[in-house]
């Protein structure tokens, strides 16, 4: 395995946005990319190499949002509230319409909404997902092809 610095600059972004979907706060995501790594130093010999870095990385983010959330349960009411409209970024998903689907993938229940996540924005194959949920691939690649029919009709009914 690489020093935890190189794993660190590699996988630091990918990370940020995967909690940065999960609790839509640039400073609740900041803080829990810091944990993430921080989990992942403490726990660096218990790293099983049959995995790949990145999944080994999700599954400790999802722990650490999780804690997160059972910590604050307050938090429920934040992490409906949407990230700033005014930011360049939000203004071109919305002129492309990409921020309804945002805003739809997060209605989705679990685990429907955090498979969409790994998928569209981390980036992770079905073998992943479904390494990151301790189930095999072909779970992975249903519970997607549900979330995307379940995504498809909550959208056309709104049209």
């Amino acid at each position: 395995m690489q020093s935890m610095e190189e794993v660190y600059q590699k996988y630091a972004k990918a990370v940020y946005h995967y909690l940065l979907s999960l609790c839509r706060s640039h400073d609740i995501a900041e803080e829990l990319t810091q944990e993430t790594f921080y989990q992942a130093i403490k726990s660096i010999d218990r790293y099983d190499e049959s995995y790949k870095v990145s999944t080994w990385l999700y599954a400790i983010a999802k722990n650490v949002y999780l804690a997160y959330r059972r910590k604050y349960p307050e938090y429920e009411d934040v992490t409906e509230q949407e990230i700033p409209v005014d930011s360049a970024e939000n203004q071109a998903m919305d002129a492309s319409g990409e921020m309804t689907i945002f805003k739809k993938i997060h209605e989705l229940p679990e685990p429907y909404r955090e498979i969409m996540y790994l998928r569209i924005y981390g980036g992770l194959s079905f073998q992943q997902i479904g390494e990151v949920y301790a189930k095999n691939e072909t779970w992975a690649r249903v519970t997607f092809y549900r979330s995307k029919e379940k995504l498809r009709k909550e959208m056309h009914q709104d049209e």
